[in-house]
């Protein structure tokens, strides 16, 4: 007798179970349904998303190594459109490594100005990587050097120089030459004497920066 009460009040549960989950599905089968839809739905689009991001990327760096071989190959015209298309239409971070290469294409073929208009335009890009942008920094900086004042240098670089910035004596260096170029000499040994001071400068740097040094010493034009 047991046994069979106990089997009944099982059918009973079973029975009430049922009636529940009929009257849950009635009122909320849809929306579960719904939400069902939108997971698969949204991680369809997610795996779409990614596969559409890894072959964009990968056409991008094809087309950014095609446009390098065209500048190693001297076809600066030919490469300079290729990166500049690129610049439009490309993925990741390839426009900027484009931006930066067309600056440097265009020093190749003698437009200081337009190098140093593009580079400065990354620079100024807070989209782009900050190291990014302290190089190109850094390369107008000294195409300036040549071409234009010494103002317009330090406009480039001398953010660079402060801390432990990692461009800091590269950065001097193009400050020193400049005031160097405007007959400067006081300012010119200040930058070369704090890359002489620094040691952590790369041997090189600090071995041109003593050379400078000494021919301001010779000058007789610095104290």
């Amino acid at each position: 007798m047991a046994h069979d009460n106990d089997s009944f009040i099982r059918e009973v549960n079973e029975e009430l179970r049922s009636d529940r989950f009929r009257t849950a599905w009635s009122r909320y089968g849809k929306i579960i349904i719904g939400v069902a839809v939108l997971i698969v739905v949204a991680t369809a689009g997610y795996r779409g998303f990614e596969y559409w991001e890894t072959h964009n990327a990968s056409a991008s760096g094809d087309r950014f190594l095609a446009a390098l071989k065209l500048s190693e190959e001297g076809k600066h015209d030919e490469a300079l459109a290729a990166f500049q298309a690129l610049q439009e239409d490309g993925s990741g971070s390839y426009p900027v490594l484009a931006q930066m290469r067309a600056a440097s294409v265009l020093a190749q073929k003698g437009d200081t100005a337009g190098a140093v208009a593009a580079f400065s335009q990354v620079a100024e890009n807070n989209a782009a990587p900050d190291a990014m942008r302290d190089v190109a920094r850094l390369r107008g900086a000294w195409l300036l050097i040549d071409s234009g004042t010494y103002e317009e240098v330090s406009a480039q670089a001398e953010v660079l120089t402060t801390g432990n910035h990692a461009l800091r004596n590269s950065a001097r260096e193009a400050l020193g030459l400049s005031a160097y170029k405007a007959g400067d000499m006081v300012r010119a040994k200040e930058w070369f004497q704090a890359i002489a001071d620094d040691a952590a400068a790369p041997r090189n740097v600090a071995n041109r920066a003593q050379i400078m040094l000494d021919n301001i010493a010779a000058s007789g034009k610095a104290p």
